[in-house]
């Protein structure tokens, strides 16, 4: 078992905010919300994601990222013993999961996830969806439960909701850059109910197909965003602020795809920094008038 000093276990805390700032454009604006303990073990928790997410998405490895995704699951058991080998982000990730007693089981699930992109680029039906959203998103909210803090055991089914709400949010958003990639995430059920082809996904085709189809979508995300709700009123105070802005930040994404569908099909849509700015400070602000009493976030749909 590696030691770890003081001065290393800082310095790999300043990474991981330096990935996080620099990565994290969105979940970030919800970091610097919170507590600094919290943030600092969110910001933790995001550069070990990030890093699973980047091996999966980095074409230029080729067949290594199976092998790398390996490693990475190793390294993981490794790290929980207190062994970190040269990494700037296991010593940090390691104090965060130790410190919220996070499952390390959820991290297995990411990378479980993740390792589902390497093999599978279409799903036949929303359910078969539903458990690669689980993996790769449901399983961060439920880390983010722990560093937030949750007394009832009904805050992990709502936690799962958020990361699903949060996840299709994701895959509506990048729709076009994932079909160029060759992954279309939409369900394959859903495509032949509104006949509309992945070729005319690929092919940027906007027509009333695709606008039924992403009515369609946007509703399912936001019911689950609306299940997700009662989460507010279940994590501890301090961590409330953070949960709220990722609610209405991811929220309000949606809300712009649904609006305008086709600007999906033109680039990828994001939130002005300043209006994310704005999301956080709101959440502080609302936090401290109601003197921590749970409030919720506004969905903007």
């Amino acid at each position: 078992m590696t030691t770890i000093s003081p001065a290393r276990l800082r310095e790999s805390y300043r990474y991981c905010r330096s990935v996080a700032k620099k990565r994290a454009k969105n979940f970030y604006y919800s970091f610097i919300v919170l507590p600094r303990e919290k943030s600092d073990a969110m910001c933790a928790v995001y550069a070990f994601m990030r890093y699973c997410d980047d091996i999966a998405d980095d074409p230029t490895i080729g067949r290594n990222r199976n092998a790398m995704l390996n490693n990475w699951r190793e390294s993981l058991d490794e790290c929980m013993l207190g062994n970190y080998g040269d990494s700037l982000i296991l010593p940090a990730f390691h104090d965060a999961v130790t410190r919220f007693d996070i499952p390390p089981g959820y991290l297995h699930q990411l990378i479980d996830g993740a390792t589902m992109d390497l093999s599978i680029d279409r799903y036949r039906t929303f359910d078969e969806l539903y458990d690669y959203c689980y993996k790769v998103a449901s399983v961060v909210g439920l880390v983010c439960i722990h560093i937030f803090g949750f007394d009832s055991p009904q805050a992990r089914r709502h936690a799962e909701f958020c990361g699903i709400a949060f996840q299709l949010t994701n895959i509506l958003r990048d729709v076009k850059e994932d079909a160029e990639r060759g992954r279309v995430y939409l369900p394959e059920e859903d495509l032949w109910a509104f006949d509309y082809s992945a070729d005319d996904l690929t092919n940027g085709v906007y027509d009333d197909r695709f606008q039924r189809l992403m009515k369609f979508e946007t509703r399912r995300a936001y019911d689950y965003y609306s299940a997700a709700l009662p989460l507010v009123m279940m994590v501890h105070g301090s961590g409330r602020p953070g949960l709220c802005a990722m609610i209405e930040i991811y929220s309000s994404i949606l809300g712009m795809i649904d609006k305008n569908p086709g600007d999906v099909l033109d680039g990828q849509i994001s939130l002005p920094t300043t209006r994310k700015l704005s999301i956080a400070a709101r959440a502080i602000m609302q936090s401290r008038m109601n003197g921590g009493r749970p409030f919720l976030p506004e969905l903007r749909l």
